[in-house]
């Protein structure tokens, strides 16, 4: 069974601003600043009663279809593993693995990812995603929380429903290369979730993005 679920953020009150990274995020090599990494944990860890009810569903599916879980150091060094062969797998794609904690970020940036304002996966992003495969089949002790992002351009609620659209199409394409579903979390944040400025085209570049945030399955 596929989870999938949107929230509204305005009935959680999320507003997150990564106002302090100081590089572009889609160089491989993210530095950001304390103040941003404080911001992607807020963000990522299950800010919000709904992304922790998401996770702590996720992980029941999981363990009942027998997936085992990680324990006491043993999840350092799983993710470590994890995050070098992406790194590896990943170097020069556009994709940047960025490690938060014992949580790994991959970022999608939009424009290598869709044609503008659309959310069928580009065919030559296909090897992309099918590396990511390889990784997470190999490693298959994590939940998968599948995020899309978009600019300030247009409504609220064109690009609430794009950035939905666009993460459960990546949420899909992980599932159908046989990706256990129970793994898959998707949802979409539309503006709401920056990582750059949105007065720029730069800026706005970089906030149109899908995300995948790879949590650690523990018991």
């Amino acid at each position: 069974m596929r989870i999938a679920h949107t929230h509204r953020l305005a009935a959680c009150g999320l507003l997150i601003a990564l106002a302090g990274c100081t590089t572009d995020p889609y160089t491989g090599e993210p530095q950001i600043s304390r103040t941003a990494i404080g911001a992607v944990l807020g963000a990522g860890a299950g800010a919000g009663v709904g992304a922790l009810a998401d996770r702590n569903h996720a992980r029941g599916a999981l363990i009942g279809a027998g997936v085992g879980t990680l324990a006491g150091g043993a999840v350092g060094a799983y993710m470590d593993y994890q995050e070098k062969k992406l790194r590896e797998r990943l170097q020069g794609t556009g994709v940047s693995v960025t490690r938060v904690g014992n949580e790994i970020v991959l970022n999608m940036p939009g424009n290598v990812t869709f044609d503008v304002d659309r959310a069928e996966i580009r065919s030559n992003f296909y090897p992309v995603l099918n590396s990511v495969v390889l990784v997470v089949q190999e490693y298959n002790k994590t939940i998968i929380e599948v995020s899309g992002h978009t600019d300030n351009t247009g409504s609220d609620a064109h690009n609430l429903d794009l950035s939905n659209r666009r993460a459960a199409a990546v949420g899909d394409y992980l599932t159908a290369q046989q990706v256990l579903p129970q793994r898959v979390i998707t949802q979409g944040f539309g503006e709401q979730r920056p990582i750059s400025s949105n007065d720029t085209s730069e800026g706005r570049q970089q906030n149109r993005r899908v995300e995948l945030r790879l949590v650690p399955l523990t018991a």
